[in-house]
């Protein structure tokens, strides 16, 4: 759906179609919005009898899928607040706490393996929760006949990302399965860190007249997977943006003390956190489409497959959500440290249309960004 519409007229149409006489009166555009907000007031239930691929892509099913199953399983006020790691209050300090698991296909791409990507993924989850990164884990599942030269060469890999990231690997296990029953290399890595700092970081602190912030070039990692299957006859000079981001959110932290929430726009992409954003702070992110710093490797393939690059997963990039009179300071703050050199304010937190995600676009005008329905995009993280 494409409208010249403002923000704001966008928001006074939700209203009217919420609050107006009866979907037959109303104009098509707020029939859409209106059926939008009346979706997303649903509560999540898993649709499906079998799990499905849609399930791991990072959009809508995968909500379902952790909402309407594990939440409602384990149930408690820490889960809940379904941020990239957990924070704990432990003998009168703060921890936080993340685990996650990687699957990548290939295992080695240009920039990087799953071994430094298991790491880094780690720590980056810590670190937007505000937290110094100290020690993780490490569980391997391998498939019978993988290769010792392989492993010993993913395991240094960690290692040495590990140090970059001033983190160690204390503990860890070992599985393995019959040839056939997994794809070579599977990696979990569960972290704990510190909170030194005294923040509160979390869609309950944003706000109307927030600024919103990209690190750098979004889609580098989710297209040099798909390029490095050999599947696409594509050729494009790109490399994996994994990096390990600690350095660079303490270095935010310090020159902001604004900054009201951290996200690292992995699986999803950078569209799936403002949504998420969006919903649960039930505010509006507009975003400048001109804006949103994108490398024209990535554009022209994303252009060639169909894909949106604001749906492309990064593994060294972070979305932070920051006090909108601070937002020089925060990007001059980004742009001062090697991984955050093409640091961009994208776009604005406004208060309404509650829960959507909008994008100016480059002819002029302005559509909806909604959560990813299917699996479009092939496995990357």
């Amino acid at each position: 759906m494409t409208t010249e519409r403002t923000a704001g007229g966008t928001g006074r149409a939700v209203a009217e179609a919420t609050t107006g006489p009866e979907p037959g009166r109303l104009s098509p555009e707020q029939q859409v919005l209106l059926r939008i907000e009346r979706a997303r007031q649903r509560a999540p239930r898993i649709r499906e009898s079998r799990i499905t691929l849609a399930h791991g892509a990072g959009g809508k099913a995968t909500h379902s899928l952790i909402e309407g199953l594990f939440v409602e399983a384990f149930r408690n006020p820490t889960l809940e607040a379904l941020d990239d790691a957990a924070v704990l209050s432990v003998g009168g300090g703060r921890l936080a706490f993340t685990t996650d698991s990687y699957v990548v296909s290939p295992l080695f791409f240009p920039g990087g393996d799953i071994g430094d990507l298991a790491v880094n993924g780690t720590v980056n989850d810590l670190a937007v929760s505000g937290a110094r990164p100290l020690y993780l884990s490490a569980g391997f599942i391998l498939e019978e006949g993988f290769p010792v030269a392989d492993l010993r060469r993913i395991t240094a890999s960690m290692a040495a990302a590990a140090e970059r990231a001033g983190v160690q690997v204390v503990t860890g296990d070992t599985k393995v399965v019959q040839r056939g029953k997994a794809d070579g290399c599977y990696i979990n890595t569960a972290g704990v860190g510190l909170l030194e700092r005294p923040v509160a970081l979390g869609t309950g602190q944003v706000r109307p007249g927030d600024a919103v912030v990209v690190s750098g070039p979004i889609g580098d990692h989710g297209v040099t997977i798909m390029l490095a299957r050999g599947e696409l006859d594509i050729a494009a000079d790109l490399a994996s943006d994994t990096a390990p981001l600690s350095g660079l959110v303490a270095d935010l932290l310090d020159a902001a003390p604004g900054v009201r929430l951290l996200r690292d726009a992995t699986r999803g992409g950078v569209a799936t956190i403002l949504n998420e954003v969006a919903q649960a702070a039930g505010v509006a992110v507009v975003v400048d489409e001109a804006a949103v710093p994108v490398r024209p490797a990535v554009t022209g393939a994303c252009e060639l497959l169909g894909i949106d690059p604001l749906y492309v997963a990064c593994e060294g990039r972070l979305v932070a959500v920051v006090d909108g009179a601070q937002a020089e300071a925060a990007v001059a703050a980004l742009r001062g440290h090697p991984f955050g050199d093409g640091a961009a304010v994208i776009g604005r937190v406004t208060a309404d249309p509650p829960g959507m995600v909008l994008l100016h676009t480059a002819f002029g005008g302005t559509r909806v960004v909604d959560m990813l329905v299917g699996d479009p995009l092939p496995r990357i993280c």
